[in-house]
């Protein structure tokens, strides 16, 4: 009996051949290495984390001749200077270039919010004032059920934790 491990497979295979027969099986997790959940997020262009994002926010972000490219998953790039906005690591990838429209933090003239128009001039503004008095109105637009974050917003998720970041951080260092 001969083993022989078998590498051009997504998975490590060992290759048994037994009298001319070969057969396949799984490696025994001992002689594997234990991955930590990150491999097939990360951004083949500039190998950040991505933010996994399903079919609603791929449909509604992506131009639909660029849409079959990715299945009804994918991951969605948040570094600003990286030209992929939505990557595969077994599909493929769409560019920003092939969005419906410009995103946030893609493009930094787009909007933060993408369920109710909210831009970084309205941040600025209350990072200026005593009170975030647009913040706290977008804060109780979110609430309502007008706020479709998970479908509209590009990674899927609710802005006000980004957008609070920033103000704080405008706040600190204005």
């Amino acid at each position: 009996m001969e083993w022989t491990l078998v590498t051009n497979f997504p998975g490590p295979l060992l290759c048994c051949f037994v009298d001319g027969f070969d057969t396949l099986g799984s490696m025994n997790k001992a002689f594997t290495k234990e991955t930590d959940g990150l491999d097939e997020s990360r951004c083949p262009g500039c190998q950040s984390p991505g933010v996994a994002v399903g079919c609603a926010v791929l449909d509604h972000q992506i131009q639909p001749e660029f849409r079959s490219i990715l299945g009804d998953h994918a991951w969605f790039c948040r570094y600003a200077g990286c030209p992929i906005a939505y990557f595969h690591i077994w599909a493929g990838q769409v560019l920003v270039s092939q969005l419906r429209e410009p995103v946030w933090p893609k493009s930094q003239t787009a909007p933060l919010c993408s369920c109710f128009p909210f831009t970084m001039a309205e941040i600025e503004a209350d990072a200026q004032e005593a009170v975030p008095v647009r913040i706290r109105e977008l804060y109780a637009k979110s609430q309502s059920a007008l706020a479709r974050c998970s479908q509209l917003a590009p990674d899927g998720q609710c802005c006000l934790t980004g957008i609070q970041r920033l103000y704080f951080r405008l706040k600190k260092h204005p």
